[in-house]
């Protein structure tokens, strides 16, 4: 079972500690994804140097290549990768859907074919827990389903109350040892009746956490909001929240704000990779041909690698040649920022002055909240 400490609270921002088999994770948290076992563009040493305490790994690619048996004969994930901190893994469920025409549901699992080669697999609740079992994830997810946005509410509740009997089966297929733990997803669309019903639903069958699903699905900021406004309010105060594939800066400040305490994202990552930068003072395209005389960081105030030691005109000239070491600065620098933006969202909810950070941060980054 994991442990997690609420510390202290600024109305419904949160600040707490999550303890794991592989470590404690300093909540609010944003954990880098690593879908396949790495970070793109990033040693894993250079991750833990961003700041981040905890990473994500996925079940649906990870089973497929270079298949759970493996990575488990190497000794689990952490070792396999080299990553000695805390992982949680989701599920698979999500990349399933999103296979559209290659996959079958029924109410035992989905029937899919492999995006690589064709070739047809299962994966039930149960498998997907054995899944994550044989990665030694510190945190499992529950499996579910995620329909597409928009969909009739008829639809989106026959979809909850799957997940919500898929996830009562993920609970009984999964192995408790101490440090480990399972979270139960929260489905329901737009919905707030449905939001409720699943909420209850997973508080009855008892989980170590709870995260919420099927938002940032083309939704806009504005209505993701609004869900957040009350879904959070069904869920146990003694237990940690997670926003699944959250976000862009402001998505993370706002959704803190509404008393969420983990987030994923390949944002920074892909936007890394793209040549992409989130400073302080707002998003930078390095592509673009103003930057190409610029002697100066892409952010004064960052303490970063790339921050550190090179020139925006320098980055510019790396992606204009296609040269990889564009995107390995650009991705470090990019979780770097993500990682100072949870620091300084922690000290504002300890100090009490969340709602003056919030407040403050969302008009400084009022363009990102338009993207």
């Amino acid at each position: 079972m994991l442990k997690f400490n609420l510390k202290t609270t600024e109305n419904k921002a949160r600040r707490g500690e999550l303890i794991t088999a592989h470590g404690t994770v300093q909540t609010p948290a944003f954990m880098p994804v690593g879908t396949v076992g790495t970070v793109k563009a990033m040693m894993p040493e250079t991750v833990k140097s961003t700041g981040a305490e905890i990473i994500l790994g996925n079940t649906y690619h990870l089973m497929l290549r270079p298949t759970a048996e493996r990575v488990a004969s190497f000794g689990g994930l952490h070792r396999f990768m080299n990553w000695m901190g805390p992982i949680l893994t989701d599920s698979g469920g999500f990349q399933v859907m999103s296979l559209s025409g290659l996959r079958k549901i029924t109410e035992e699992g989905v029937s899919f074919q492999s995006h690589l080669d064709g070739s047809r697999h299962m994966l039930s609740p149960e498998r997907s827990m054995e899944i994550q079992y044989l990665l030694d994830a510190d945190i499992t997810m529950a499996f579910d389903e995620c329909v597409k946005y928009p969909a009739e509410k008829k639809v989106v509740k026959a979809s909850m109350e799957r997940s919500m009997r898929w996830a009562k089966r993920s609970k009984e297929a999964f192995k408790d040892r101490d440090g480990y733990g399972i979270f139960g997803i929260v489905q329901g669309g737009m919905f707030e009746d449905l939001r409720k019903q699943s909420a209850q639903a997973l508080i009855e069958i008892g989980f170590d956490g709870y995260a919420i699903g099927g938002l940032a699905v083309g939704e806009g900021q504005k209505t993701m909001f609004s869900v957040l406004d009350y879904t959070p309010d069904f869920l146990p105060l003694d237990k940690p929240r997670y926003l699944m594939g959250v976000g862009r800066p402001t998505d993370l400040v706002g959704a803190v704000l509404r008393g969420v305490d983990m987030f994923d994202c390949v944002m920074p990552s892909r936007s890394g990779r793209t040549g992409q930068a989130f400073t302080r003072q707002g998003v930078l395209n390095m592509r673009n041909a103003c930057h190409m005389d610029d002697h100066t960081p892409l952010d004064r105030d960052c303490s970063c690698p790339a921050c550190r030691n090179y020139t925006r005109g320098y980055i510019h000239h790396l992606f204009r040649c296609g040269e990889i070491l564009g995107s390995m600065l650009l991705t470090t620098h990019n979780l770097w920022f993500y990682q100072d933006l949870m620091k300084e969202i922690r000290s504002a909810i300890e100090e009490n002055r969340y709602q003056a950070f919030h407040d403050s941060f969302m008009n400084r980054f009022a363009d990102d909240r338009k993207m």
